[in-house]
């Protein structure tokens, strides 16, 4: 996987890629290691992908699995590493349970001193059927979120999303309006769309709000069969990558400069020029209404 480097004056990003099976308890473990390698490696901030602690479509196996916030033993786990490494664990999402019959799709900024700094469920709900066959319902198990979310990191600005969210551009303007500098958009992308529309995605939010992206992805075969496409991708203001993976799990670091965000919005500044507008449907010419035109 490739890194980009900077100067004193960046802070480091590390994303993991993962491969998230049927165990939480292992995924849990591979995270909490890449995460180590990730201080190791000098990073400030860590980002993990959506569903790190579970990738499950079947729904008695996901209920069997998943526990709520306050008894999740990864979210524990993450919580008290953030704590002993001393950096921001921003953990992509996690399956917990919110009711018998719901789950949430959840993700968590910890901060270094091991405390939730935010909380964000995913608003917009993957239920689509694809061209090979495949079919996602995420609704039938996830209740959709209502609220977006930002945090503030000594850097700027944080908004959080999560994968299919990455559809809705009008979300990241409302972020960047705002004031986020910078967007993590942790996914599973399916292979099929990832490659199709992943890259284009990213820049164009990018570009849209002027922000850093920090995308870190699912990547790979999964234990229940599903396939996604990886390339964790780190995107700079003007839209141009700066980092990205392959489809194996790992890690991959970018040196962030902040002040990109501010030279980006300079000479493009569209966030300042939104206008709001009203949209009307055309009247239909009436049937006795003929056009006269005088002869030249």
């Amino acid at each position: 996987m490739t890194a980009a480097t900077g100067n004193a004056s960046t802070f480091r990003v590390a994303l993991i890629q993962m491969r998230s099976g049927r165990n939480p308890a292992q995924n849990r473990d591979d995270a909490a290691r890449l995460i180590r390698e990730a201080k190791e490696g000098g990073a400030d901030y860590v980002l993990t992908p959506e569903m790190t602690n579970l990738m499950e479509v079947d729904r008695g196996r996901l209920f069997g699995a998943v526990a709520a916030e306050e008894e999740d033993a990864s979210l524990a786990a993450f919580r008290d590493l953030a704590r002993a490494l001393g950096i921001y664990v921003h953990v992509g999402s996690l399956a917990v349970k919110v009711s018998p019959e719901k789950a949430a799709n959840r993700s968590f900024l910890i901060g270094p001193h091991g405390l939730i700094a935010a909380r964000y469920d995913k608003i917009h709900m993957f239920d689509v059927d694809l061209a090979d066959g495949e079919s996602y319902r995420e609704s039938r198990n996830f209740r959709p979120g209502e609220l977006a979310v930002f945090a503030d990191l000594p850097w700027g600005r944080l908004g959080l999303s999560i994968c299919y969210d990455l559809r809705f551009p009008a979300l990241y303007r409302a972020l960047a309006e705002a004031g986020s500098t910078f967007l993590a958009i942790p996914s599973a992308f399916t292979r099929q769309t990832g490659e199709a529309h992943w890259h284009v995605l990213t820049r164009a939010r990018a570009i849209e709000t002027g922000c850093f992206v920090f995308a870190a992805a699912q990547g790979g075969r999964h234990e229940n069969g599903r396939e996604t496409y990886g390339h964790s991708i780190v995107v700079d203001p003007w839209g141009g990558v700066i980092a990205e993976g392959g489809t194996e799990p790992g890690l991959i670091f970018a040196d962030i400069d902040p002040a990109a965000v501010t030279k980006a919005r300079a000479r493009i500044p569209s966030l300042q020029h939104g206008r709001r507008f009203e949209m009307i449907e055309p009247m239909a010419e009436p049937a006795h209404l003929h056009l006269v035109r005088s002869e030249p």
